[in-house]
């Protein structure tokens, strides 16, 4: 085998995984996105009328489709501009290498015992919160307009944030690791459909982060005290603080380490 084959086979590897890769993320941002869920589905639904049209011979209906098919693309990026563009940002703002450092148990350990003690005093009082950890794709782009921070996370300080009085209030606080990056960011509403209509702002707007991103949103109702949890995609509503505390200790755990636990268990004797 000379070298020139070997390199021939190597390119075009490499060639079949740029375009693999290519088509996981664009599947995994579409899958989060309503709307482009439903332009997939219609593009299918056509493709699949013009093959029966080909294979019974219906003439108009095959050139109609024909006509959809080569005009379409334009149409459905002048109509999904908003959408296409939410997809394109989501690719944009992924970090392949990851900026942020990953978080030792101990320090995992020290967020989740400093923000549950800031949830259990904002629950029992009633004082809304919205709280949101970055994972791998990057929250610059409300970080940038948001009240800048940058201090160690603490109970105390993210009741202080979120007390009624203060201007910061009503926005949003984001984390990144084990630090308290800004406040009072303000974060696109989700426009999902299914959403209960009773819910308020600041579940909506955790949702829509949940939906572009694969940030924590951590939602403490200002009427209810009740909390929430919004991560892919969905919104887990009304938890207990226990269930509120386990689920927010799995979110946080490194992809590989839950790999490494759901072996090790795989391999337990029953």
């Amino acid at each position: 085998m000379n070298l020139s084959l070997v390199w021939d086979i190597f390119t075009k590897i490499l060639d079949i995984c740029f375009v693999w890769i290519a088509f996981y993320y664009i599947l995994k941002n579409v899958k989060n996105n309503i709307k482009m869920v439903l332009i997939v589905k219609g593009v299918i639904l056509i493709l699949i009328v013009k093959l029966l049209s080909d294979l019974l011979d219906l003439y108009t209906v095959g050139v109609i489709l024909e006509y959809a098919i080569q005009w379409g693309p334009l149409a459905i990026i002048v109509i999904f501009q908003p959408e296409i563009r939410s997809v394109l940002e989501s690719l944009g703002r992924t970090q392949l290498l990851g900026r942020h450092k990953i978080l030792t148990v101990d320090e995992r350990e020290k967020v989740v015992y400093e923000i549950m003690r800031a949830v259990e005093y904002l629950r029992k009082n009633r004082i809304g919160a919205l709280i949101v950890i970055e994972r791998e794709i990057s929250l610059e782009e409300y970080i940038r307009n948001a009240t800048k921070v940058y201090a160690d996370i603490s109970d105390s300080l993210l009741e202080t944030i979120f007390f009624p009085n203060s201007p910061l209030h009503d926005g949003g606080v984001i984390i990144q690791g084990d630090r308290i990056t800004c406040a009072g960011a303000v974060f696109k509403t989700s426009m999902n459909p299914d959403i209960s209509k009773r819910l308020g702002t600041r579940h909506r707007a955790g949702l829509g982060i949940a939906e572009e991103s694969d940030a924590i949103a951590l939602i403490v109702s200002e009427e209810t005290g009740r909390l929430s949890i919004a991560v892919d995609s969905h919104l887990h509503y009304n938890l207990e603080p226990d269930q509120f505390r386990m689920m927010l200790i799995d979110e946080l755990k490194p992809k590989m380490e839950v790999f490494f636990e759901a072996d090790e268990s795989d391999g337990e004797e029953e």
